[in-house]
This record gives C-alpha cells, structure tokens and sequence, in this order.
C-alpha cells in the first residue's frame, strides 16, 4: 500500500540521514574522500525517500484515504483538489513533512553548488543540515507519524478548517516555510567555519544568496499571512500580534538585522562575533516559529494541532544554541576584529545601531509571546499580552530604525566630516520638511501619524539622491543619456541598488501600515431593508439579505448599495458561511480597493427580526502595502541576481580538499 511504503521510507530517511551526518562530519575531520562521497551519496538517498513520503502523502490525499488518521481529520470529499492537495501542510505531521521534504531539496542544492568550491567546508555544511534532517525524520518516524492508520476507515473526512479553504494556503503556509528552512543554509555554513576556523568572508560570501533567500520568503510570508488576515478572517485588521505572526517576524528582524552587519565584515573586517550570534539567534528563532506553530504550545487561530512536539523541538533549540555558542566560545580568540570603530558618526556606526534596533525590536516580541508561559508557570495563569503592548514598544523602535534607514547611505565609512554630512543631508531633509509641513497644512497634525511620515519621505529622498548621483556619475563616466543610466547602473551594482529597491517597498509598506492604523474609521450599525449607514463618503444601503445552500455550506449574504459623495458607486456583498462539521460561521468581507482607500463591510450577523449587523470600515491607502510588497519582490531579485565578477572572484578562490587539522573538537 503506497501510505505503507511512505512510512517505511520515513524509517529509512531516519537511519540514512543519521548516517551521512555522521559520515560527513568524520569525513571532514579525517580527510577520507570515500566516506565524503557515500556521505554525498546518502543525501541523495535521503531526497529520493523523503520525495517518496511526501508523494505517498498527496497520494493518500487525492485517493481520499480516510483510514489514514491526517487525512481524515484534514479532508473531506468535497474538497476540490487543489485544497485537498494543500492539506498536505494543513497540520501537523504533515507541515513537518514538507519542512523535512524542502531542507533535503535545499541540501542536494547545496552539495550541488559547492562541489568545486568551499571543499573544507562542505563536509560539515552536510553534517549540520542532515543532523537536522535526521531530527525530523525521527520526529515523523517515532512521535508525529503522518501515516497513522485510524482503527476502523470513516466514509468521509471531517474537511479542511473553513478558514483555510483560501488560495491564501498556497501562499502563506509555504512561503513561511522556505523561510524557516531557508535559514538552516547560512546557520549551517557559520557552523562549518566555527568548526575548520575558516572564520573570514568565505562562508558569508557562499551564503548569502541563501540569506536573501530565507529572508525574503519569510518576508513574503508574513505579508501574505497579513493579506489573508485582512481579507479571510473579517475582523477588519491585518496584524494582531497573534503567535504565529510573531513567530514569522521575529527570525525576519534579526535576518535583517544579519544581512546588513555583514556588510561592515565584509568591508571592515568588524562584528566577526556579532554577525555569528545574529545567524545563531535567527535560525533558534525559525527553529521557535516552527514550535509554535505545530505544539500548540500558546493559543493561535493557526495551532491547528496538539501533540507531543513541543518537549521535542524545546530540545531541539537547547542542543543547537548549546552547541554553537559552545564553538562560538572556544574561537573567540580567532575572531577579533580588525579594525575598530573609528567614529559615532560613520556608516558602521549607524549600521550597529540599527542592528541593536532591530534585535531590541526582536526580543520585545520574544518577550511578549512567551509571556503566557511564564505567567502561567510562576502564577498558574496564562495572561496574554494584548496588541497595545506591542505597538506601544514595537512603534518607536521601528520610527527610528526608519530614520537609520535614511541615515546610513548618507555617512561615509569610517568617519564623516561636518561637511560631509551638511552636503550630504541638506537635500533630504529639506525635502523632508517639506512634506512635513505640507501635510501638517492638509490637517494630518497626529503626535504618531507626522513623524513617521515625515521619516518615511527623508528616506525615499535619500534613495532618490543616491539614484541621482549613481546616474549623474554614470552620464558623465560612460556619456550614457539619464534615462538609460538608471537602469545600467542597477545592472552594474545589484546588491547596492537592490537593497535600495528593497528599501522603497519597505517605505510604501508603513506607509500603508501607518495610514492604516492611524487613520483608520469604523462604524458598526444594525440596518433593515432600506435603511442606510454612513461612513466617511460613503452612504451604505441595505438591499436584501439572501439565504442559500451550496455543497456543504449554509450561506447567508447581504447585499448594500453604496454611492460616494452622493453618486451611486455599485454594490457591496458580504456573507456567512456554516460549513457542515463546523459549529462557527466563516465571514466573507465585501471589499472594494482602490490607491487611496479600502472600503471594507462585514457582515456581523443576520437577526431573527429580518435586520442585519454590520461593522464597516474605511483604511487608508491600504493597497500600497501590497504594491510594497511587489516592489521588494523586484528589488529581491535584483540583489540576488547572479553576478559575473562574483564566479570569477569564486573561480580563483584555492580549492581544498577536505581537512580539518585545527578542527574544534565536539
């Protein structure tokens, strides 16, 4: 039966992974270039069974296989197959699955990419990733089995979380987890270094496609789980700071924080420490999302199960910080830094402190999450800690990692003259003000709303000038007209010029965030047919309320007629929907976006009086956090995309083969 052959393959990937991390790890300690090569060789025997139980796994589902206990409990055969197929990772043991699935892939990438090159380290860089492959294959095998069998086969499933059947499960759930798996790369590759003591640029050089990698998917990924929020689960907001959210942002901040202090070790020689820790925490941290997401360990709409994992993955994270701030700890020595910091005001500087910024914005999240566990095991009460404590110590940190965001291009390395900085900052702080005042002249005069926009246009000026004098550089090196200069000099320079697009859709995203929280209206109103509620300038108008049946699903829908500024404008439909095995109804919001504002109406309920309720909200330029979203997925690319110089500077780099005479010994 094929469910069989997926759990035996399980069983094997388990003995086969435990088996080419050891070997790799002997490998590269003795030199044996036989047991590197079967040690390479049980990676691809570990992708094939892992590829086998996952196949196994979409086979169960399609077949409608009820006797097995995860397909039972997450499907249904009403479901249509795209869905079916995505309960693949609707819960538990399968979600463990495709993690276990994505880092055996991102292994055999790895061995493919440095089979000529980094040959000292890829021993070890094979031993960490399928050590951690082995654990979860363990898991799967021995504590979370996704192919358990039920004692007697239902003749149909309880069905997927109505919550879930959304496009939103093809996007956020997976894009989450390349960024979680994504991160074991370059967290491997630091272990690799710490291991031989090859503790300078070569391994962050090798890594950081990977770094981008990760980091963007995770990105992606708590922007798709906001966009899901704000149109599926219809409480009219998008962020909550429920613990999945926090468990994705958390690895994001300090990946970030990691992406740009590389720079000052790559440039200077500094923060050889520090850049180590920050891989080290951002992976812990991936490790944390994961547990969350899958024990059940704190209450989240996204805990889907319980189970024995959290003791587990608890264990998981002890061993991998123990054992690398152990490595960490014995080659202090042999990270010093090169240079020092030679002033405040200088780019490492500003750098550093967006950095301390972003791991301080980190722990405040870490510290809120798990602040029901501690409550509960000192005062046997879990207290929850609400969104105000959040934004109350979240917004500041982030006004001023905005502010460094502008800062940074604008100070010279090392240390900045008074006429460096005058030149340098007169442009975008005029422009600045400017905006400033201009807006507190339209009547935008909140204590939160002013500063962050005006933080936001002293960055996007900063971004412009640094355009500008890239392009004008150019026009006047290479006599390229300005309009083809820009795009050239993005060509020539992917990762400056991608970070700075980067950059640009993080601006349009809190712009969209700040517009959104700050100015957001809301009016909720119980209306019979006829009857209208106003918001803003929109007058809303309750049409009908209609009650249907479609396959599985009781739906009630209400339908208002809206006009804007007095002139009709459409109609509006929002719905509940009872779906069978289910006790709480599913609210589809009525939504209509454009550049300036989402007009957002849910239906609340339906009263027995023939009346409806609804809440209606009115959030400002919410469409640009999308089209943000879009903008760092350009700027992504840009920065990730292949460089000619880099595998030329690559392909003089000595090959090795692989030894580890100065090997620390764990």
């Amino acid at each position: 039966m094929m469910t069989d052959v997926g759990y035996v393959a399980l069983l094997i990937g388990f003995v086969v992974a435990a088996y080419s991390a050891s070997a790799s790890f002997i490998a590269g300690r003795t030199g044996q270039k036989e047991l590197w090569v079967s040690a390479r060789n049980a990676v691809w025997a570990v992708l094939a069974l892992t590829s086998l139980a996952s196949a196994a796994m979409v086979y169960a589902f399609v077949s409608r296989d009820f006797s097995i206990k995860y397909v039972a409990e997450y499907s249904s055969r009403d479901l249509s197959l795209p869905l079916t197929i995505a309960s693949w990772w609707a819960g538990q043991a399968g979600s463990i699955l495709l993690w276990a699935w994505l880092l055996a892939v991102f292994t055999g990438v790895v061995i493919i990419q440095n089979r000529r090159q980094n040959q000292e380290l890829a021993p070890f860089i094979t031993a960490v990733m399928m050590a951690v492959l082995t654990f979860f294959l363990g898991t799967m095998a021995f504590a979370a089995n996704p192919f358990e069998k039920l004692p007697t086969t239902p003749a149909d499933g309880l069905g997927l979380n109505p919550l879930l059947q959304n496009e939103g499960m093809y996007l956020h759930p997976t894009t989450l987890y390349l960024g979680y798996v994504g991160f074991t790369v370059p967290f491997a590759f630091a272990m690799a270094a710490l291991i031989t003591g090859r503790l300078g640029d070569e391994w962050i050089r090798s890594s950081r496609r990977w770094t981008l990698f990760a980091w963007f998917f995770l990105g992606m990924g708590n922007l798709f789980g906001a966009q899901w929020a704000y149109t599926v689960l219809g409480w009219g907001g998008m962020w909550g700071w429920d613990p999945l959210k926090n468990a994705g942002f958390m690895p994001w901040l300090t990946g970030t924080a990691y992406l740009h202090s590389v720079m000052i070790q790559q440039r200077r020689g500094m923060l050889k420490v520090w850049n180590l820790v920050l891989i080290i925490i951002t992976f812990a941290l991936s490790l944390f999302g994961t547990l969350l997401t899958r024990s059940g360990l704190l209450s989240s709409v996204h805990s889907f199960a319980q189970g024995p994992l959290g003791v587990l993955f608890i264990g998981l994270i002890i061993i991998v910080l123990a054992t690398s701030l152990r490595l960490l700890w014995e080659r202090l020595p042999q990270l010093r830094s090169e240079h020092e910091l030679d002033s405040f005001v200088s780019r490492e500087s500003s750098f550093l402190f967006n950095n301390l910024l972003l791991v301080g914005a980190a722990f405040a999240i870490f510290w809120g999450t798990i602040f029901p566990l501690i409550t509960e095991a000192v005062r046997g009460v879990k207290i929850t800690v609400g969104p105000p404590f959040y934004n109350q110590v979240a917004g500041p940190i982030f006004l001023a990692m905005i502010v460094l965001m502008g800062v940074c291009p604008l100070i010279g390395w090392r240390k900045a003259s008074k006429e460096n900085l005058a030149r340098n900052f007169m442009a975008p702080l005029a422009v600045s003000l400017g905006v400033a005042a201009l807006l507190y002249l339209r009547g935008i005069r909140s204590p939160a709303a002013l500063p962050a926009f005006w933080a936001l246009s002293f960055v996007a000026a900063t971004i412009l000038l640094e355009f500008y004098r890239g392009a004008r550089a150019r026009v006047r090196g290479h006599r390229d007209g300005l309009l083809a200069a820009v795009p050239r000099l993005i060509w020539a320079n992917k990762p400056r010029y991608g970070g700075y697009i980067v950059h640009v859709g993080l601006i349009l995203i809190a712009m969209g965030v700040a517009s959104t929280m700050i100015y957001s209206t809301s009016v909720e109103s119980t209306l019979a047919s006829g009857e209208t509620m106003s918001i803003r300038q929109y007058d809303l108008t309750l049409t009908s309320i209609d009650q249907f049946n479609t396959e599985g699903r009781q739906v009630t829908a209400a339908s208002l007629s809206v006009t804007k500024n007095g002139k009709p404008d459409g109609t509006i439909v929002s719905e509940k929907a009872l779906h069978e095995n289910h006790d709480n109804p599913v609210t589809s919001i009525g939504l209509r976006s454009n550049l300036l504002e989402d007009l957002y109406v849910i239906l609340v309920r339906a009263n027995d009086d023939g009346t409806a309720s609804f809440k209606v909200l009115v959030n400002p330029l919410t469409t640009w956090i999308w089209i943000g979203g879009a903008v760092l997925l350009v700027g992504t690319a840009v920065a990730f995309w292949p460089d000619p110089r880099e595998r030329e500077r690559a392909a003089i780099l000595p090959t090795r083969k692989p030894r580890v005479r100065e090997a620390v010994h764990v």
